[in-house]
């Protein structure tokens, strides 16, 4: 899927694409760059899992401009989880730091949303730190909004 950049703009189209097993140093890098972490095999097995378009319901994109991937989404549709009704979960969103409010994280989650649409369901959900201010200000202006779910957690020590 290509999105036209807007109009005037002189940077090069960016491209809402499937991951190719080519753009995996660049996610990779991404992510380290804002997570601090290399975790080379972690992005290798969630390449093999939903990379590739091996299924409908398992989405992992990237977001192109020229020839240098700027951010990345990834995705699937979950059925019944807690009694929830199939819907589509982003469980992955990055975007490099030079190319942030550029609609590059826009462009990507509209992409997702648009393939968890074709697969029927009406609902996207996601998960996020409390204190993560950025990511949360990013869903806040898509329009995402509290669930009516509250993650709970414990130590297993």
């Amino acid at each position: 899927m290509t999105v036209p950049q807007k109009p005037g703009a002189d940077a090069p189209e960016l491209r809402v694409r499937p991951v190719e097993a080519a753009d995996l140093g660049d996610v990779i890098a991404i992510d380290a760059e804002i997570t601090g972490l290399e975790k080379t095999d972690y992005w290798y097995e969630l390449f093999h899992r939903y990379g590739g378009g091996r299924t409908r319901q398992r989405l992992f994109l990237v977001a192109e401009s020229g020839s240098v991937i700027q951010g990345f989404i990834i995705g699937e549709v979950r059925d019944w989880e807690f009694g929830s009704a199939p819907c589509g979960w982003v469980f992955g969103l990055s975007v490099r730091p030079g190319a942030r409010l550029a609609g590059v994280g826009t462009r990507m989650l509209e992409a997702i949303c648009d393939g968890f649409r074709h697969t029927g369901v009406s609902k996207v959900r996601t998960l996020l730190a409390r204190d993560d201010s950025l990511v949360l200000s990013f869903f806040r202006s898509q329009g995402m909004m509290a669930a009516p779910f509250i993650p709970l957690e414990m130590d297993l020590d």
